[in-house]
């Protein structure tokens, strides 16, 4: 590939590492020493956001003790561009690559506990949150890309989906991007151990899609979940990777999503024409 991005849980920080220097750059090092990973680390570029288990411990928040030392990690064994925006920490950044953007997200860093009953609420944090509205805005990408490590469209209230633990600032997010007339915004998402795309379509007539890919290596997810915003034909329970291809003229680029299975098998492909 031109470029690969990782999606979040790159690795997986076991409860003897959570806090210990030592033990956090140990695993990260491990992980990365694998003989299997080394033909595909030397032959691209590789861009990463993280999820919870290369931050801290299973569904960790902003209130985990060792966060700057998962980030000293993190900055470590990862070349994006930046690491953080307007002065903030965590991870956020940004790349272009040829004329398609991508917006690089933290959703553990500024994360309130999934738990708590009252006060702020939030998986992104208003700064981030307000910066990545404001970014989509400015940008004039064919495609705008935002990854994140949890899903964004799924309406299902389970496990960790946006709608499950943060249904307000999902709602809002989305309404900005409907208000701002922000057309052909994808997101990528992971964390479910199984893959699938949503379509959503707003008010505006705009469609909004979230591509969850997972899983790489782990765990397969094989539970049956109704998500009615899930295009057809999508739903993946086994080990998987997506390939993105952009091609077409300037002002009529078109998005091709491949999901390929661990044995090189192509399990679905579709394409999504940009909206003018």
């Amino acid at each position: 590939p031109d470029a690969m991005i990782w999606l979040g849980d790159n690795t997986y920080l076991r409860e003897v590492d959570w806090y210990s220097r030592t033990g956090i750059l140990a695993r990260y090092t491990h992980t990365r020493s694998l003989a299997e990973m080394q033909p595909l680390l030397a032959s691209t570029h590789h861009y990463a956001i993280w999820d919870d288990h290369d931050y801290g411990p299973n569904d960790s928040d902003r209130t985990y003790t060792h966060k700057e030392t998962t980030l000293e990690a993190f900055r470590l064994f990862w070349g994006n561009p930046t690491f953080g925006i307007g002065g903030q920490k965590g991870i956020t950044s940004f790349f272009q690559y040829n004329d398609i953007d991508f917006f690089l997200m933290d959703d553990r860093y500024f994360r309130s506990p999934n738990r708590l009953q009252g006060g702020e609420q939030t998986m992104l944090g208003k700064e981030q949150l307000e910066w990545l509205i404001e970014a989509l805005a400015a940008s004039y990408a064919p495609y705008k890309m935002v990854c994140i490590g949890n899903q964004v469209l799924n309406p299902v209230k389970a496990n960790e989906t946006y709608e499950n633990l943060f249904p307000e600032e999902r709602a809002y997010l989305l309404k900005r991007i409907e208000e701002e007339g922000l057309k052909n915004v994808v997101f990528l998402t992971g964390d479910r151990h199984k893959t699938e795309l949503s379509k959503y379509v707003n008010a505006e007539g705009n469609a909004v899609y979230d591509l969850t890919i997972s899983p790489l290596t782990a765990g397969v997810n094989t539970w049956e979940e109704v998500n009615e915003l899930r295009v057809e034909g999508t739903a993946v329970a086994e080990h998987n990777f997506g390939i993105l291809e952009f091609s077409g003229p300037r002002t009529e680029r078109v998005l091709k999503i491949r999901v390929i299975d661990a044995d090189g098998n192509e399990e679905w492909s579709l394409e999504i024409p940009s909206e003018k």
